[in-house]
């Protein structure tokens, strides 16, 4: 079946990640797929929180906002309405769930990475776009820690690599990666965390409209590793470019 964009119903959008984006971070990657646009940017800090001292493990965590208008219509900052919103702070625990899924703690050692994810333009998938280019802007800022001495010269603080896609059963056909159109008229939304070799972080399924049965959600899933695949070989170019 082919889609309005012109895609089969097991395509990706265009995905393009740019490492390096950011000048000032210890590292950054602007991912864009198709027309979502997330800045993810990671900072490096020698040191963790207080309740984690004297353990000799590090700590990974994320924050994500959208910009006013990444939407179509502007949304009030989030720090002038003065609360942090519920999806927020899902979204921001989902991403820092998923990188740490991928990192050995005890290898990072007493460091603290902090991956701020920023939508720039949401058109769909701003969840698991963010959370595939922050894995990209994770490994650049171990390095940098590597390369300052703070983490060991042959410390494995990187166990696994980690992207997400949304998948979605639409008119009764199960797609891959929906658009925002293709969003709102979906009978089953669901998000999807993997790792490099495939094996499943998080799973987050919605009956919309009509429930869905287990041939469905096994279609589902085998869309998600067609897809996450495809992201991970676009993170191994991005990280593999000098």
């Amino acid at each position: 079946m082919t889609r309005a964009d012109g895609r089969m119903n097991d395509q990706n959008r265009p995905v393009t990640i740019e490492r390096g984006w950011s000048t000032q971070a210890e590292g950054s990657a602007l991912i864009s797929v198709g027309n979502t646009r997330v800045l993810c940017t990671a900072s490096f800090t020698n040191g963790v929180p207080r309740w984690m001292m004297g353990k000799g493990a590090g700590w990974v965590t994320a924050e994500y906002s959208m910009l006013p208008r990444s939407t179509n219509s502007r949304m009030d900052r989030e720090s002038v309405k003065g609360k942090i919103g519920g999806r927020t702070h899902e979204i921001s625990r989902l991403i820092g769930r998923s990188l740490r899924a991928v990192v050995d703690m005890k290898a990072l050692g007493e460091n603290t990475i902090v991956i701020d994810c920023d939508v720039l333009q949401a058109d769909g998938g701003t969840r698991t776009a963010a959370i595939t280019g922050a894995y990209v802007a994770l490994v650049d800022a171990i390095e940098w820690g590597r390369a300052k001495g703070f983490i060991g010269k042959n410390a494995k603080a990187i166990i696994d690599s980690v992207a997400a896609v949304s998948v979605g059963i639409i008119d009764g056909e199960p797609m891959l990666d929906l658009q925002y159109t293709e969003d709102v008229r979906a009978e089953t939304d669901m998000n999807v965390v993997m790792t490099g070799r495939g094996l499943f972080v998080e799973v987050q399924g919605t009956a919309e409209g009509a429930p869905f049965d287990r041939a469905e959600l096994g279609r589902l899933l085998d869309l998600a590793g067609i897809g996450t695949d495809a992201l991970t070989r676009i993170q191994i170019d991005a990280l593999s470019a000098s």
